[in-house]
């Protein structure tokens, strides 16, 4: 452990961070909506924390090694939670406990899309673009942007990119060298949201909406700049375009970035996670449409397609975007839905959930240990796309998942504790968990009517679920802290 070398990579990291109160500010004085103190302020602070954290140790030049990397990348993503936080708690609008205002930023930055703001469409514009970028800005990961940053500032950024990385395999790299991966990855996103955000734009959307809504898309985060989400809109052409982008964003971006630099789709058909994550949203969307259909929940047939495929491909890549009260829907279909967004996206994608390839991995391996009951000496590798996987990855992949649940359990029983009924506790933790946003229940709307100890809970449930469970909970293991 090197306390100073981290003491110097997060006092920089905050003080890099404080920039993002730059477009927010401009966009205050633009609309003339009399935020602009709460950011200046905000920006004043964290420069000036980041510059104290910093200044003491700023002759410290050493390599982070790999403790320090999952150190750096917890820190800094409390940290920045915290400092997210200051503009929402210093605003006159909309008026924040701490605590709201902590929920709304973990919120934001880890793209999970829960709020506990209600009347949104009140909101100077300041406040409402601040939600978007704080999701835009966690949507890739500050840290694997802060990897591209890192070897100006003279810090190698192998270590945090190796904590910050989602799915079960860590070391795979596009390009030779570390930094090229994480400019790679981020010129992917821009390219995504600008294409997005234009698309919005001729789909009818302001400018102003269709900048806001693509930063929230590509992030599969699910802030809007209106109460009623994406359905105040009313338009099937914006709910298609939403759908296609979700979609993208959900697909391993290491796959759109091999497609792009060949000039071809065959990187596409090739990947067994591809397949396997386009199979389970067009279950989940034929099933929801169909008893939406059977069921006479909507009069026409062409608005239970319309509703059923957009819900299930925005809940089963996390992004949380509503077109109707979809909790208020019949019988088994929110609890189907929710259940779908434990699986989530691809790994290497902006998506929430454990990652479609941990299934597919725990679906392969079950499969080997039903062949072994009836072959009890053979030898059978598991296999994702004819490419055996190495043990020590199918491990992993079976801690993880026991982390999880016990996670889940642990952070259930507490949501319980604090009066929440069995389904508003259950949903909220599985929405925050996996990065989804909207429950059931007292949640299903919105957040701001559970007690502020459930808010604190949850909060650490966005966080275990943005870090993959391993990155945060290293922290809680005596192994990490001896020397």
């Amino acid at each position: 452990m090197q306390p100073q070398v981290i003491q110097r990579v997060l006092g920089l990291l905050l003080m890099v961070f404080s920039l993002s109160m730059v477009p927010p500010a401009a966009v205050s004085l633009l609309y003339e909506d009399g935020t602009l103190f709460p950011f200046l302020l905000s920006m004043a602070i964290t420069i000036a924390s980041g510059f104290s954290i910093w200044y003491p140790v700023r002759r410290i030049k050493r390599e982070l090694r790999i403790r320090d990397g999952f150190l750096v990348v917890v820190l800094f993503w409390v940290v920045l939670g915290i400092s997210g936080a200051l503009p929402f708690a210093l605003g006159t609008l909309p008026q924040m406990s701490l605590m709201d205002a902590l929920f709304e930023s973990l919120s934001g930055l880890t793209t999970t899309g829960a709020t506990v703001i209600t009347g949104i469409d009140q909101l100077p514009e300041s406040i409402l673009y601040y939600r978007q970028q704080l999701q835009w800005l966690g949507g890739m990961g500050i840290i694997v942007l802060a990897v591209a940053i890192l070897p100006m500032l003279g810090i190698g950024g192998m270590q945090l990119y190796r904590a910050e990385t989602p799915g079960p395999i860590k070391d795979n790299k596009l390009t030779p060298r570390i930094t090229q991966t994480a400019k790679a990855l981020w010129y992917i996103y821009l390219g995504l949201t600008a294409s997005c955000g234009i698309a919005y734009w001729l789909a009818g959307m302001t400018p102003f909406d269709a900048l806001s809504h693509s930063f929230s898309t590509v992030a599969i985060g699910g802030f809007s700049t209106h109460d009623a989400s994406l359905g105040w809109f009313n338009s099937p052409l914006i709910e298609s375009i939403a759908i296609v982008f979700m979609l993208l964003s959900g697909i391993n971006f290491s796959l759109h970035f091999v497609a792009f630099s060949r000039i071809t789709l065959q990187p596409y058909r090739k990947d067994a996670e591809l397949r396997t994550y386009l199979l389970i949203l067009g279950a989940s969307a034929g099933i929801t449409t169909l008893f939406l259909i059977f069921s006479n929940t909507y009069e026409d047939v062409g608005e239970s397609l319309r509703h059923g495929i957009f819900q299930a491909v925005s809940i089963g890549t996390t992004t949380g975007f509503t077109t109707t009260p979809h909790y208020l829907w019949p019988s088994f279909l929110p609890l189907l839905l929710l259940f779908t967004s434990f699986v989530g996206g691809c790994a290497g994608s902006t998506a929430g959930g454990m990652k479609v390839i941990r299934f597919l991995m725990l679906f392969h391996q079950g499969m080997r240990e039903i062949t072994r009951l009836i072959h009890p000496n053979a030898q059978i590798p598991v296999k994702i796309g004819n490419k055996p996987l190495p043990e020590k990855v199918i491990s992993a992949v079976w801690g993880f998942f026991s982390l999880y649940v016990a996670s889940f359990s642990i952070m259930l029983l507490l949501l319980m504790a604090t009066g929440l009924d069995q389904v508003t506790a259950f949903s909220a933790l599985a929405a925050c968990m996996n990065n989804l946003g909207p429950g059931l229940g007292e949640v299903g709307a919105h957040y701001g009517g559970i007690n502020d100890f459930a808010k604190g809970v949850l909060s650490f449930a966005m966080l275990v679920g943005r870090l993959e469970v391993f990155s945060i909970l290293v922290l809680f293991s005596p192994a990490f802290w001896k020397k």
